[in-house]
């Protein structure tokens, strides 16, 4: 006869698990208390990201999501019963009190919002709004923004197409994947910015707290910080978020160019990244030296991000004020001789999908100043409002720690503080290693940006009479030439350091 008696004890210890209102609730939720993500997420014991990230979709497992779904009954209790008295006690013929949104969402005398005399396109929702806010169109009270109904943050469950405000082009709302609900930043209404203290100094703490728990050995110090430098480098980002105006959403809907077909595919976009050399050098023989870009993804950190959702369209136009990615044809490029090609080491004609930074890269250098090829044509784009700052505070606090390891001879807080940025940008994607924040977008933003740079850095050796070599990556540049009458050498971020030199050709042979 067969036991049964270990399919009981598994069917006795099963549970359902707890159910949890839609992701957009869960969030009003916490917002109507007036409560920050910081604190609910102090006690729950997780990070502000994660709960962002079930704000956005994501749900938690185990026994945290019984203390989450807890914490949501009891804020909707709680939100009723001081409804119901409200409804007791306040006459419904007399007026109360000033109405919410407008207490709550007046604009300060010292934000740079304007006035719009022609409506223009909301960057969150992308109906029409009469004021911008440092230079971007929105509602300044959300209960008027398409992104307020049912939640602020509430996604499309399927693609959606409406007739764009001028011109032919068509904005479609992106098939994002399930349960990864949201938008990629949300608006902080004007007059709602925090006015925070200034950043405690996270990476000085780590280091120290390091040190201390591995009794000084440096590089036993120097693994464990390594090891955790994708969690810090989130904690890093919450804190330096505070006050901005807009904050940082986990998993938004994102366009399906962005997405892998697989898990060991890759998506539609293309970084530009270059693997150029020379194909002909003088005669005779040459010293090259390779040098080494320093930080190359820590400056790429500042660059156009998309700060709305991704809205779809067509036609060859590009709006700066807008950044994502782009379907182009690049143009022939013709000085291969001397020059990598800006759209990076690429066999294949025909259009792809580029970044901003490429896409501003090759509109730049066909400009008159320029003149050196043809305005790439453009097919149609995933764009947002855009803006360099997003993530200014968090470059600044990275390279400020960078800077000060060098100047006091710190190695441990130097690799900490590599591995943070490099991490960072290398996890944004589909990764086992961050799943606090899913930017796949910034992502190849980043990089692009990075190879755009080391682009920039080889046009102005070139205009400085040196002769370029090679271009690899992110941050290596071989030339043959005075090089330090062009660049500083270093270990700034805007300096360069030898990595190595060689010699090529062979000596002239005289007659």
């Amino acid at each position: 006869m067969t036991d049964f008696g270990a399919i009981d004890a598994l069917l006795a210890g099963a549970k359902k698990e707890v159910p949890l209102p839609p992701a957009g609730e869960r969030r009003a939720l916490r917002e109507e208390l007036n409560l920050s993500r910081s604190r609910l997420a102090q006690a729950l014991g997780v990070s502000p990201s994660t709960v962002g990230g079930w704000e956005a979709g994501r749900d938690p497992t185990g026994d945290v999501r019984e203390k989450y779904a807890y914490f949501l009954k009891e804020a909707k209790s709680k939100l009723a019963a001081e409804a119901t008295a409200v409804s007791e006690h306040v006459p419904a013929d007399e007026p109360g009190e000033e109405e919410p949104a407008q207490a709550e969402h007046a604009v300060d005398q010292d934000d740079d919002v304007d006035t719009l005399t022609v409506p223009r396109p909301c960057v969150l929702c992308g109906q029409p709004a009469r004021h911008q806010v440092a230079g971007f169109p929105q509602h300044l009270d959300p209960v008027g923004c398409g992104t307020a109904e049912p939640a602020p943050t509430i996604g499309p469950a399927a693609v959606q197409e409406e007739q764009a405000p001028t011109g032919n082009s068509r904005r479609r709302q992106p098939a994002g994947r399930p349960g990864h609900q949201g938008r990629g930043v949300r608006v902080v209404p004007a007059g709602r910015r925090l006015k925070s203290a200034d950043t405690p100094d996270l990476i000085a703490s780590a280091v120290a707290a390091a040190l201390t728990e591995h009794s000084g050995d440096v590089q036993a110090a120097t693994n464990a910080l390594v090891r955790r430098a994708i969690p810090d480098a989130m904690a890093l980002l919450d804190h330096s978020r505070k006050g901005g105006r807009y904050e940082v959403i986990a998993h938004p809907w994102l366009p399906e160019v962005l997405h892998k077909p697989s898990s060991r595919g890759a998506d539609q976009i293309w970084e530009a990244r270059p693997k150029w050399a020379r194909p002909e050098l003088p005669p005779g023989e040459h010293e090259v030296t390779a040098l080494d870009i320093n930080g190359a993804y820590l400056s790429a950190l500042k660059t156009h991000l998309p700060i709305g959702q991704l809205e779809h369209s067509t036609g060859n136009h590009h709006d700066r004020r807008r950044a994502g990615v782009h379907l182009i044809t690049p143009p022939p490029w013709e000085h291969d001789a001397c020059l990598p090609n800006p759209v990076g080491s690429r066999d294949e004609p025909g259009p792809l999908w580029v970044t901003e930074p490429t896409l501003r890269l090759l509109l730049r250098i066909s400009g008159p100043k320029y003149g050196l090829c043809e305005p790439p044509v453009i097919h149609e784009s995933w764009t947002s409002g855009a803006t360099e700052g997003l993530l200014e505070k968090f470059r600044v606090q990275l390279k400020d720690a960078r800077d000060q390891a060098i100047d006091q001879g710190d190695e441990v807080t130097l690799e900490y503080v590599k591995a943070m940025y490099s991490k960072f940008v290398s996890t944004l994607g589909e990764s086992n290693y961050n799943r606090e924040l899913y930017r796949t977008d910034w992502m190849h933003l980043i990089r692009s940006q990075a190879f755009a740079n080391l682009w920039w850095k080889a046009h102005r050796a070139y205009e400085e009479a040196l002769m370029v070599v090679r271009a690899m990556g992110t941050d290596e540049l071989h030339v043959i030439g005075d090089w330090r009458a062009v660049f500083v050498e270093g270990r700034g971020v805007t300096e360069v350091k030898v990595k190595d030199i060689y010699t090529v050709g062979t000596p002239d042979t005289p007659n």
